[in-house]
């Protein structure tokens, strides 16, 4: 069976709402239900589990598109079971998170909710998938059977600046499972990982390991952080008590 393509897709689903991280994927969704579909409503979580940086740029993305935007404020530390960190945390953030999004969606009279999975996500091996699945949350890239790659090409056709943009994760993955995550861990890795941004870093992690940072960089970006060497450790050793870097990274 070949897949419907995303102007189907919109044409069978006028109304939509969507949860839109400012990503790669989700900004192509966006942009093609712009297009496509009668009515687009795009809600983005506003968590401690998401840096500013990425909320910043999902409002300026809308704005651009010209869809209704409304940032959507969870407390994801009130909810014990995420923060005791397991190894299913993802699970139970996703239920809450979209539980969340779709209570919006349903009081501004949207009956349909989308996300940004595409047909490259291994849902074996992502528990959220399952939150979405029990959600009723629909996928039209992975229906349609558009890969990250593709995703990628057709937004640099299209002139999307997140074509390029590298995948990003939330805050809570840096945080080895099974410790507990607190507001003030998360706060330190979206310091650390903005300082470093503004170095000129790019797809990068800053984990948490035995209250130290271990960096995990490309292996082409090496000598760039080894160029900054000195100021790093002087930067990050103020909140960290070591700093080390991943050498399996590649």
């Amino acid at each position: 069976m070949i897949p419907m393509d995303l102007k189907a897709f919109f044409e069978a689903h006028p109304r939509v709402a969507i949860a839109f991280s400012g990503g790669v994927d989700s900004t192509y969704l966006v942009t093609a239900a712009a297009q496509y579909a009668q009515s687009v409503h795009a809600y983005t979580i506003d968590s401690a589990f998401v840096p500013r940086f990425e909320l910043e740029g999902a409002k300026a993305l809308t704005k651009k598109i010209g869809i209704t935007h409304t940032l959507l404020p969870i407390d994801v530390l009130q909810n014990e079971t995420v923060v005791q960190n397991p190894k299913d945390r993802c699970y139970f953030c996703k239920k809450a998170v979209f539980s969340t999004i779709w209570k919006a969606a349903k009081k501004d009279g949207y009956n349909l909710l989308l996300d940004g999975t595409n047909a490259s996500d291994d849902a074996s091996d992502r528990p959220g998938m399952k939150a979405l699945a029990e959600l009723d949350v629909l996928s039209p890239l992975r229906l349609c059977g558009l890969t990250k790659s593709l995703i990628r090409e057709r937004s640099r056709a299209l002139g999307l600046p997140t074509w390029n943009k590298p995948s990003y994760a939330c805050l809570a993955t840096r945080i080895p499972t099974g410790e507990p995550i607190t507001k003030e861990k998360l706060e330190r890795t979206e310091w650390a990982e903005t300082y470093l941004m503004g170095l000129g870093l790019s797809d990068f992690r800053v984990r948490l390991f035995a209250d130290c940072a271990k960096l995990q960089v490309k292996e082409a970006q090496i000598p760039l952080l080894l160029q900054h060497r000195e100021d790093i450790l002087a930067v990050l050793r103020t909140r960290y008590d070591g700093v080390f870097l991943d050498l399996e990274v590649r």
